[in-house]
């Protein structure tokens, strides 16, 4: 058996730093050990690239090891078979009195044989695997595939059209099966197990397969992911990986009629629709039996089994990032969504997003198996956020009374149609959303927009909040169970879709108004209408004009029913009583008020992945501080110090090609300390406006100055103009101001990218641009001021997060209890270091993308130039951080800096 240690080889695509070869090292012993790594290598350092070769090469040494053990096993296996086959036989035909010891040998003899059968059958269908990706990539053409091509496209075609076809064309009643509640049984978990796949009937069972050993890989947004992929295709393994990229129904959908529903809720619940629709469809056909008359049941004509077979075939193929899987998929008249789940199986590296990993239920409902994998998490220094974030689940006053309102004419409606058990679940639903509300200071019967409440924020443990909402006496556990099998948030969702308009309400904020009575349907309803009259009667009966127009573009959103959030917050309250809190947020109105759980551990999680995965890589360009994210993501998960393996390394720049400075005072001698009392001074402000209008004397191209908060950024930059700072800047730099809106990055961006160019070729007085930024903004991560565009990084202050947040602080309290206090310092006081150090080193990573760029970077605080503050940057800047408590060598050295530089390029 080969060891893990030996040097492995990694094909790379350029001869690779030593940093990196060092990287993929470290990265195969861990994924051979079966550890949790702990990767920083700074970005511009090739760390994609590094995770891409280093992992690929252990998948294939380690298939390849496999692959002679099962054959050498095979072999011996098969030489020694017809010696324990005799004697099995033999045994066999002696009397039942034999001794204990031949059953025990029968019993480990019959394991043997059933373990060959095993191998030789896992065997072939790995052959079989290898057999159809080589078709598929010497672009053999499957036979069924031209064979039935032309049937198949005519099929898709009659489909196509009856999916067009809306419910008015049709006459006589409607089916209304699909939004029954089956009979439930508490106890009985597979009545309504659905299936995941798209044509997952006995035709289709060829679709589905046994999952290879493979590598999960994720990142926190969909360029991110695009970008890896790309990285993939340049390297040496580009034509021999299996690799599917995944994503939403939103983003992979290519149905029209699908995607104009806007909400991401009611694509998924449409989509899961027109698959349900398929198979009662072919459950007809397969019978023999009419359908009843009715609407047309619209169905997806993107999901044929052969077509999804196709467009899955076409994936593994080649290496595709999403907007090639787009284009293959409207080609193939095939859909991504269902075609890519398809491709997880036999895939050896899967591209996917943060939360299709991190939360068990989008896991499930994906296809993902984590047993046995490799799981890659980048950008991951933020992942106890993330974990928390997805975990955590908010409801205002207005959703509460929707789906209050929504539940109870449903309730209405069947009840004649509805077991007993069903009934007895809604009621108590319909109890726990009173009990939500009750808590908020409301009721469920008049209109939340003109409820007022006491503005003000509670929080309290899970327990308590039972206790005050008055549902203590419901188990949660078992509710939770009731929606899952019984669907019901589907079902309500396409109720109200179906009948909002014809005298059931889709807000509860709206009076219903009785529908004409002119058709059957009509007329059933207006008993309904009635009564939800009386239910809401003081209620306004129409939206104000003036609001009419803006709430156009709200109604897509809200029309459907609010119970998915609600299924989702009872589930966060089956968490341990320790591991969460419930933040009761009370704003003027019921209606902006809200109940909102909030995650303290997301270590509980975590654990799960921890538990099943092989190994674990969790990867950065900085992941300072690593014993905190070590102790509240790993220990605390119930990870020994044993398995857990770091590596950090340097940059590829020179050391000389950065100068981080800590500037302690300002030109005129004005201590710098951004302190929240201090701040706002004038003469703190002027200072920093000196400090700015110094460095842009000297520094070429871009300079991007971080604030602390928008807040801060918005008044610092008001004083600066009434003091005429902001001129005195403008006519050495042209300014930019950070967007409020995301749509506007680009626009910023590009802008600032060309008056730096502009100014290095024109000769004017301007000698680039001054781009005014806010730390975790939309500017401090993912966005590259490689070269010109960021000469000089200043960080404005220390960007403490808000330590009188209920949630900060409850954090803190949670932290200072659960986990040991280190070097002096709480928990809860590092957690705020901890968190303003992350955002620091993210922005001022923000500068350095090459091993050819060279920056500087200044830090205006004199509280950066503590050894504990110092330690938390990363390594690569924290050895080269000089502290000046004077301004004139500190900018003497930013003039050398620069000067020599541009010797360096003169020359």
């Amino acid at each position: 058996m080969e060891d893990g240690n030996d040097s492995p080889q990694f094909p790379f695509p350029y001869q690779p730093y030593t940093i990196q070869e060092d990287f993929m090292k470290a990265l195969y012993g861990t994924l051979e050990q079966g550890k949790v790594g702990i990767f920083e290598s700074p970005t511009g350092t090739g760390k994609s690239l590094s995770l891409i070769c280093g992992a690929l090469s252990w998948l294939r040494d380690y298939e390849e090891r496999r692959i002679r053990e099962t054959a050498a096993l095979l072999q011996r296996e098969e030489t020694a078979l017809p010696t324990s086959t005799n004697s099995s036989s033999t045994v066999s035909s002696q009397t039942s009195s034999a001794e204990p010891d031949w059953i025990t040998d029968f019993v480990q003899k019959k394991e043997e044989r059933d373990l060959v059968s095993k191998l030789k059958e896992d065997e072939i269908k790995r052959q079989k695997r290898e057999e159809r990706l080589q078709l598929i990539r010497n672009n053999v053409q499957l036979k069924y595939a031209g064979k039935r091509k032309s049937c198949e496209e005519d099929e898709a075609f009659k489909l196509l059209q009856l999916s067009k076809q809306g419910p008015t064309e049709a006459t006589g009643d409607p089916e209304e099966e699909e939004l029954i509640i089956a009979d439930y049984e508490s106890d009985d978990e597979s009545k309504t197990k659905s299936k995941f796949y798209a044509g997952e009937d006995d035709d289709d069972a060829d679709l589905v397969e046994e999952h290879v050993t493979k590598i999960y890989y994720c990142s926190r947004t969909h360029s991110q992911l695009a970008q890896f992929v790309h990285e993939v295709q340049k390297s040496p393994f580009s034509k021999d990986i299996s690799l599917v990229t995944l994503g939403s129904r939103q983003n992979l959908c290519i149905n029209k009629e699908v995607l104009s529903l806007g909400s991401t809720q009611r694509i998924n619940d449409r989509c899961m629709e027109m698959q349900k629709n398929k198979h009662e469809k072919q459950q007809h056909q397969e019978e023999g039996a009419k359908r009843k008359r009715g609407p047309a049941k619209s169905v997806c004509p993107y999901v044929g089994a052969t077509s999804l077979q196709h467009l899955r075939d076409e994936v593994l193929g080649a290496v595709h990032d999403i907007e090639h899987l787009l284009t293959l998929g409207k080609k193939n008249h095939a859909c991504p969504y269902y075609a890519s789940r398809l491709a997880i199986p036999p895939a050896q590296l899967v591209v996917l997003p943060y939360q299709m990993v991190l939360h068990e239920g989008t896991r499930r409902a994906s296809g993902i198996q984590l047993k046995g994998q490799v799981l890659i998490i980048d950008e991951a220094h933020n992942l106890s956020d993330t974990l928390s974030c997805i975990h955590s689940t908010e409801l205002t006053g207005a959703q509460l009374c929707r789906a209050h309102s929504q539940l109870t004419q449903y309730q209405e409606r069947y009840k004649s149609r509805l077991k007993a058990k069903n009934l007895m679940y809604i009621k108590q639903i319909v109890f726990v959303l009173e009990g939500f509300v009750r808590v908020l200071g409301g009721t469920v019967r008049q209109n939340p927009q003109r409820q007022t409440t006491q503005p003000g924020a509670v929080m309290l443990t899970i327990n308590n909040f039972l206790f005050k909402a008055q549902i203590d006496n419901i188990n949660m556990f078992k509710l939770q169970k009731y929606f899952e099998k019984s669907m019901i948030s589907r079902k309500l969702s396409g109720f109200v879709e179906k009948y909002a308009g014809t005298g059931v309400t889709v807000h509860s904020t709206h009076t219903p108004s009785p529908a004409p009575s002119s058709t059957k349907e009509n007329r059933r309803t207006e008993g309904l209408g009635r009564y939800l009259q009386t239910l809401q009667s003081n209620q306004s009966s129409t939206v104000p004009p003036a609001d009419q127009q803006g709430s156009l573009e709200a109604e897509k959103v809200v029309s459907a029913s609010p119970m998915m959030q609600v299924e989702g917050f009872l589930m966060a309250l089956t968490n341990s009583n320790t591991d969460g809190r419930v933040v009761v947020n009370t704003q003027g109105t019921l209606s902006e008020s809200s109940i909102k759980f909030l995650l303290l551990n997301p270590a509980v999680y975590f654990a799960q992945v921890l538990k099943e995965c092989r190994a674990v890589i969790v990867a950065g360009g900085t992941m300072q501080p690593v014993s905190d994210f070590k102790q509240e993501l790993l220990f605390s998960a119930g990870v020994g110090e044993e398995r857990i393996t770091e590596f950090s390394c340097g940059h590829v720049i020179p050391p000389e090609n950065i100068l981080p400075l800590v500037l302690c005072s300002g030109p005129s001698g004005q201590e710098l300390e951004f302190t929240y009392q201090n701040r706002d001074a004038p003469r703190m402000m002027d200072e920093t406006g000196r400090v700015l209008s110094n460095l842009c004397n000297v520094v070429p191209g871009g300079v991007v100055c971080f604030f602390p908060s928008y807040e801060y950024s918005r008044r610092i930059t008001a004083h600066w103009e009434t003091s005429g700072v902001l001129a005195r800047l403008s006519s050495k730099k042209k300014i930019f101001q950070e967007p409020k809106k995301a749509s506007q990055v680009e626009q910023v961006l590009s802008e600032f990218s060309r008056c730096i160019q502009r100014c290095a070729v024109d000769g004017s007085g301007l000698s680039g641009a001054l781009l005014f930024s806010v730390v975790g903004g939309k500017m401090s991560e993912g966005i590259n001021f490689s070269d010109e565009l960021g000469r000089c990084i200043v960080m404005v202050g220390m960007p403490y997060p808000n330590i009188k947040s209920p949630e900060l602080q409850e954090k803190m309290s949670y932290l200072d209890k659960h986990l040991p206090h280190t070097g002096g310092r709480s928990p809860g006081q590092s957690l705020i270091e901890n968190l303003c150090m992350k955002a620091v080193n993210q922005s001022i990573g923000r500068a350095i993308r090459h091993r050819g760029d060279y920056a500087a970077v200044v830090l205006c605080d004199k509280r950066y130039s503590r050894p504990a503050t110092l330690s938390k940057l990363p390594s690569w800047i924290r050895a080269q951080v000089r502290t000046h408590t004077a301004f004139g060598p500190a900018f003497a050295s930013l003039r050398k800096f620069f000067m020599d530089k541009r010797k360096q390029q003169q020359a």
